[in-house]
């Protein structure tokens, strides 16, 4: 009989618990975790602040009690590692609720300790009202704050998942929220052309953002809270919500002698052992392969957790699984626009030497004659002459995890952006167009790698020569072009471009645009093939504005 020993719960723990009894009933299996709560939906936390979810025990996933009832798993809460002898194979634990430790022997031992938000040595983040978002007890101290001082004003540090979504949902609550966020966007996982849009959907909500901005320290003055950044602003506020990011909770395998990466995350394999033998590890404290690249990251998210947990728990009992890598497939809602995406962003795919192409779209999430088709934006992300599909984003209102779910499978299973234009997906008005937006990306990277479309970007706009060297086209209708131009672009509308063809000069580069790059790539095709040597700007005037704008 394998005696198994977990050390933390939530995603990778109990994942990882239940299925060895799933796989074994007859093996012993103990699950310690050291705070009150095994097994909660730590994603959901920030929709509990704001009111979506009402009920706080939604929040639990597991008790101790059902676990034990219905897995026959020996759960402890309260109950803390401190020490593990590798050799003896044991580890020693605090029971804090008695007040006391003992030993326990393992056969298999799995760490899920998971990673714990970063408090920065800084001024008054020790204060109370500042506050961290990890667990129920967390949220808990939040809600009871709010109420207790009637708080109206908030300050989120921090632009990343936690960060945007407890802006929201503290907008939700009737508070007014200044967010900091010390790069030029939000939301790492995207690139700041796509962030542009949550930018605006944030601020047309109420969130005051402060961008290239970061915390220099918090004060108390008259009860209230004073953040200082460090571009001399002081906010005032009732509430401050650090969520600047998150660091492994590792010290329990330093202080084994297990091997930690350079940034503390626990060193495993592919079948998720560690170092020292018998020892496997899961979750946010470990470093994990990158799919694409092969390289070693840290991607701390629920998704590749509970994998890796249900992959670990066969080990554990004799299997020999492998995890083949995280891609960081993710979504986040920003009050009425969800954002996701998979795989490498521009510029994360630049930082490391790959000669990356792209393109944007601006399509619907379903047929525009049925009701309700909300337009959304995606941007898809190959290598330059081999076509190699590195990731996607895409913005909008409907519709965007089912795209960017596809094209992460596609990913998987090592698809070419060619690819994408075969796919056969579902389609009926209610629910999609007869080309669905990831089969267009695959059309619009099919033209652009057979050498029949060449695209320039928004980011090359502003340095097109207005000299007369080129010729700059806007084939948008007259009233689009009163309504908003880019300096030096001329309007001829693409239906009347046949008939006015005698104004564009043959000798000169034709750089074409319209709202979304549709219609400037019919103008692009009629140019071409009357001779000209053509450009269409990838995402159209939409693109170029929102980001010039963001």
């Amino acid at each position: 009989m394998t005696k198994i020993v977990i050390v933390g719960g939530v995603a990778g723990g109990a994942s990882a618990a239940c299925r060895a009894r799933r796989l074994d009933e007859k093996a012993e299996i103990v699950l310690f975790e050291k705070g009150s709560y095994v097994s909660f939906a730590n994603c959901g936390l920030p929709y509990y602040v704001g009111g979506s979810i009402h009920e706080r025990s939604k929040l639990t996933v597991q008790t101790p009690r059902s676990l034990h009832s219905r897995f026959n798993i020996d759960v402890r809460i309260e109950s803390e590692v401190v020490g593990i002898d590798t050799a003896k194979h044991e580890v020693e634990v605090i029971d804090h609720a008695k007040g006391t430790s003992y030993r326990e022997t393992y056969d298999k031992l799995l760490l899920s300790p998971g990673a714990e938000p970063i408090k920065p040595p800084l001024p008054g983040v020790g204060l109370p009202g500042v506050f961290t978002v990890r667990s129920i007890p967390d949220v808990d101290r939040v809600c009871e704050s709010a109420n207790a001082t009637r708080a109206r004003r908030a300050v989120v540090v921090g632009g990343g998942f936690i960060g945007v979504e407890m802006a929201e949902n503290l907008v939700e609550r009737g508070l007014s929220v200044e967010l900091l966020e010390m790069a030029d966007h939000v939301i790492k996982s995207l690139d700041f052309d796509m962030a542009v849009d949550l930018h605006r959907e944030l601020q047309a909500n109420g969130v005051n953002l402060h961008l290239r901005e970061g915390l220099k320290g918090i004060e108390s003055v008259k009860d209230v809270l004073v953040v200082n950044t460090h571009k001399g602003q002081h906010i005032s506020c009732d509430i401050v919500i650090l969520a600047i990011g998150v660091r492994p909770e590792s010290a329990l395998a330093v202080s084994a002698g297990i091997e930690c990466g350079p940034r503390g995350h626990i060193v495993v394999d592919e079948r998720m052992r560690t170092s020292a033998e018998d020892v496997y590890a899961v979750g946010d404290a470990i470093q994990v392969t990158d799919f694409l690249t092969g390289a070693q990251t840290a991607i701390p998210l629920a998704g590749p957790a509970n994998r890796q947990g249900r992959l670990v728990a066969e080990n554990m009992l004799g299997g020999n699984r492998t995890y083949t890598g995280t891609q960081g497939s993710s979504v986040v809602k920003v009050f009425n626009l969800a954002a996701a995406s998979t795989g490498m962003t521009e510029e994360s795919a630049r930082a490391q030497g790959i000669d990356v192409d792209k393109t944007y779209l601006t399509q619907p999430s379903h047929a525009t004659y049925y009701p309700g088709a909300k337009m959304m934006g995606l941007k898809v992300l190959w290598e330059k002459g081999t076509g190699k599909l590195l990731g996607a984003q895409a913005i909008g209102q409907k519709g965007v995890d089912k795209r960017v779910d596809v094209i992460a499978t596609a990913i998987r299973f090592g698809a070419n952006v060619r690819d994408l234009a075969s796919l056969e997906l579902c389609y009926a008005p209610p629910f999609n167009s007869a080309k669905d937006p990831v089969n267009m990306a695959g059309f619009v990277a099919e033209n652009v790698l057979e050498g029949k479309l060449r695209q320039f970007y928004p980011e090359d706009v502003a340095t097109l020569p207005r000299d007369g060297s080129v010729t700059l086209l806007d084939v948008r209708t007259p009233g689009e072009y009163s309504r908003g131009m880019i300096e030096g672009f001329k309007n001829i509308p693409v239906d009347e471009l046949r008939d006015r063809v005698e104004e564009i000069d043959r000798e000169k580069p034709v750089y074409l645009h319209c709202k979304s790059g549709q219609r400037s790539y019919i103008a692009y095709r009629i140019l071409t093939g009357l001779g000209y040597e053509c450009y269409n700007l990838a995402g159209g005037y939409d693109r170029w504005s929102a980001i010039t704008q963001g």
